[in-house]
């Protein structure tokens, strides 16, 4: 029997034939969508460090209420590096409270980037740390023995980041470090020498004032005993010099930024993990030269594709180092230009 007369119409009883056509959905929530929310609400910090997954985030930098806060990446930002140093949006319980745990859900512009692989023909780079104004590189005078060509692969990845480099030879009194620092003669670097119970600490302190300063340097050399004088509440682990082997035992294992605070003001000591290699696969040789602003003016002149190393023909650089147009000055500095770049090239 049919309860629809041939007057009745199937709408006035509610029905249409798309109702039968609807799958239910048996979680009773909303379709999933690509759009993100904006987070206009989300608060601005600096990374710290990162501990098993766990990141350790300052907010309100500066201010009287600037606290740590441990957060998470967000879903999206899983495929994304985020490194000490970096400056990103947080969201969730910013109050930093015991047990609590905030949201990381971008990652602003960085100013500077500091990159290695892991050897000259990876391509893969590894990001060592973000928006780093300088580069202080620590090397022993003697146990272990200083490595010119590791400090030179230091100042490629300086050069290329846009980072200014700075050198701290330790340990002078176990040798006289002239002939090594002979090495760097031309190179625009400011050069610090510290021996036992004679640290340059004021001197160092101040050019760390209002600056991110990322140090690093071979295991051994006395890097975390520096950054322990500079930062008394570091607590950086020190190690020794193996006897049979020189070498020095990692101490550190993980990047940490720590607060400086000195008589001219504040700054900031990035500490690293001791390294044996510094792969440039990712290095722009372009970057290096670009470092030395007088010679790159001169290379304006040089033929298409110029590598300026010693067999380079036409080199407009070295036949003004050959006519005396640069003086001594100009041609030391010419001469640690080609080092660098043969240091680069050394993997190619």
């Amino acid at each position: 029997m049919s309860w629809l007369t041939d007057d009745d119409d199937e709408d006035d009883f509610g029905f249409d034939e798309a109702d039968i056509r609807m799958r239910p959905n048996p979680k009773a929530n909303r379709p999933r969508t690509k759009r993100r929310p904006a987070h206009a609400d989300a608060s601005i910090a600096r990374v710290l460090g990162v501990d098993r997954g766990r990141y350790q985030v300052l907010l309100d930098e500066d201010t009287p209420e600037e606290h740590d806060v441990v957060a998470t990446r967000a879903r999206e930002l899983r495929k994304q590096p985020i490194v000490t140093g970096d400056r990103v949006r947080v969201v969730g319980d910013v109050s930093g409270d015991t047990g609590t745990l905030a949201r990381m859900v971008s990652i602003e512009e960085r100013r500077t980037l500091l990159r290695r692989s892991a050897d000259d023909t990876d391509q893969v780079e590894r990001v060592v740390v973000a928006n780093a104004d300088q580069m202080l590189v620590v090397v022993a005078a003697a146990d272990p023995e200083p490595r010119a060509r590791l400090v030179d692969r230091y100042l490629v990845a300086a050069l290329d980041a846009g980072i200014r480099p700075l050198l701290v030879v330790t340990k002078t009194d176990l040798a006289d470090p002239a002939d090594f620092l002979a090495h760097f003669e031309g190179i625009d670097i400011e050069v610090f020498t510290s021996a036992r119970g004679e640290m340059p600490l004021e001197r160092i302190g101040a050019s760390l004032v209002g600056r991110s300063t990322v140090f690093v340097g071979h295991s051994g050399v006395g890097k975390s005993t520096l950054v322990n004088a500079l930062v008394p509440t570091a607590g950086r682990a020190t190690g020794h010099v193996n006897d049979v082997t020189g070498r020095g035992r990692h101490t550190s294992s993980s990047t940490v930024s720590l607060r400086y605070r000195g008589e001219g003001g504040s700054g900031w000591v990035i500490d690293t993990p001791g390294v044996r290699s510094f792969g440039l696969g990712h290095v722009d040789p372009a970057n290096i030269l670009r470092a030395y602003t007088d010679l790159a003016l001169i290379a304006e002149d040089c033929p298409r594709g110029c590598t300026h190393l010693p067999d380079a023909p036409d080199c407009a650089i070295a036949e003004a180092v050959a006519d005396g147009r640069l003086g001594p000055s100009g041609a030391a500095r010419f001469d640690s230009l080609q080092r660098l770049l043969t240091t680069f090239a050394g993997g190619r």
